[in-house]
């Protein structure tokens, strides 16, 4: 089946190189309520469970920061901490049984901040994941986010004892100043402390998310922030363009913001490179001291995610679906007041998300490849889906016709500047259906 063909033109990537983080397909903004609702055992029942994702969600922090645009909730109200993980042990009762067999070859706790949670609320959340739903946290990888207010010797004893292996640390900036002007103060001292004590537990692998384009940065402000990062030699970096969205502390202000992302994230690049890094992603770099994955074989294109909680998504190969979305203070404390109160056969269904038809799941996969630098394989992509991707998608003559992407051989891949311009690239490929609901989602 040939996809839809819509007019392109070079110009559409002559623009910022900032349109839109493509991490999945679709974007929550084009979900919308399922009718009727879909029986989680059927939606189920014909997909492979033999190397799921396993993703707990947990939408609390300390701070809502000013560029954050995430489903969480600051400084909740004690009550409700203990009130959401009951509801977040329904649920996984609920799903367990729904989604059966299932195993588990990768396991994330994100948010949110987890480390939010008190060492005993995290043994809640590790205990929900291993003895209810069956994950083997020994044995697969097992992520947890966590920020440097919330970084306590004692819960990185609680995550190791568990099996987590992989620490991911959302530090920004290492200076005050931008910290501050971004919504997000924070000592840089605690900073370094926080690092310190991840590093002295031992963790296999640790990951430092930082943030170019922060007001008041420079490229050389940046530069010493990537530098102060590399002192403690992360297995991973994430480097990430600010984004300033709506109903964030940032977008509801009135200033102009100065585009200096694409020098910051060229001259970012260009140090972890000399230092040894290779580049995954537009954001995503690897040392080359990082351990050599070794757990169960999970490919993002063909494994499907279960999702555990407010904000938490899931997919098959033709449903997305998840909780509502909401960025307002007010939108997420009413979703997660509703969550909370949820009765377990609530949780036995998809209500909200969006179906993918083999068009939809064919750029799925496109975009998922296209924005690695590993790029897509045109034989595997014909195999699974029987058609040619440069016939599927004219989109990619284009792309090669600006000098974005290469077609050599068996594999499509970016060039460094369509690598740079990733952004761009991935919003250009959306399908017209997802692009009409994206535009047609009022932010809450």
């Amino acid at each position: 089946m040939t996809a839809a063909i819509r007019p392109v033109t070079s110009e559409i990537l002559r623009g910022s190189p900032y349109q839109a983080y493509v991490y999945a397909y679709p974007h929550k903004t084009a979900y919308r309520p399922l009718d009727p609702a879909r029986a989680l055992r059927e939606v189920w029942a014909n997909e492979r469970t033999d190397a799921l994702f396993l993703y707990i969600h947990v939408p609390f922090c300390t701070m809502r920061c000013g560029f954050c645009n995430l489903f969480t909730q600051a400084h909740p109200k004690d009550a409700l901490v203990p009130l959401y993980l009951d509801a977040l042990q329904r649920q996984a009762e609920v799903v367990c049984e729904q989604v059966r067999p299932a195993s588990f070859a990768r396991f994330a706790v994100g948010g949110g901040t987890p480390t939010y949670l008190t060492e005993e609320g995290l043994q809640t959340v590790l205990d929900v994941a291993e003895r209810v739903m069956g994950a083997d946290l020994a044995t697969i990888p097992a992520c947890v986010e966590a920020s440097p207010d919330t970084v306590t010797a004692e819960k990185l004893v609680v995550l190791q004892a568990r099996g987590v292996d992989r620490l991911s640390i959302g530090i920004q900036s290492f200076i005050e100043a931008e910290s501050k002007a971004s919504g997000r103060p924070q000592r840089t001292a605690d900073v370094h402390a926080a690092l310190n004590a991840i590093r002295d537990a031992g963790f296999p692998t640790l990951n430092v998310d930082l943030i170019y384009g922060l007001p008041g940065q420079t490229v050389e402000s940046w530069l010493y922030s990537v530098r102060e990062a590399l002192c403690y030699r992360p297995e991973e970096m994430y480097l990430y363009p600010l984004y300033v969205r709506p109903l964030t502390g940032l977008g509801r202000s009135s200033r102009e913001w100065d585009d200096i992302r694409l020098a910051c994230y060229r001259a970012g690049r260009d140090l972890l490179l000399e230092s040894g890094y290779t580049q995954v992603s537009m954001r995503m770099f690897r040392a080359a001291h990082a351990a050599t994955d070794t757990g169960p074989v999970y490919c993002c294109q063909e494994d499907g995610m279960v999702g555990l909680g407010c904000g938490a998504r899931s997919y098959t190969r033709c449903l997305h679906y998840s909780g509502e979305y909401a960025v307002g203070a007010s939108g997420v404390r009413e979703i997660v007041d509703g969550y909370v109160r949820k009765e377990p056969g609530e949780f036995a269904v998809a209500d909200h998300g969006f179906e993918l038809d083999g068009d939809e799941q064919r750029r799925r996969y496109l975009m998922q490849s296209l924005l690695n630098t590993e790029g897509l394989d045109l034989q595997r992509y014909e195999v699974r889906f029987g058609t040619a991707a440069v016939a599927d998608f004219p989109e990619l003559n284009v792309l090669e016709a600006d000098g974005l992407l290469t077609l050599d051989g068996n594999r499509v891949a970016l060039t460094a500047a369509g690598l740079e311009r990733s952004d761009a690239i991935g919003p250009f490929l959306f399908s017209p259906a997802v692009q009409v609901r994206m535009r047609g989602y009022e932010p809450r």
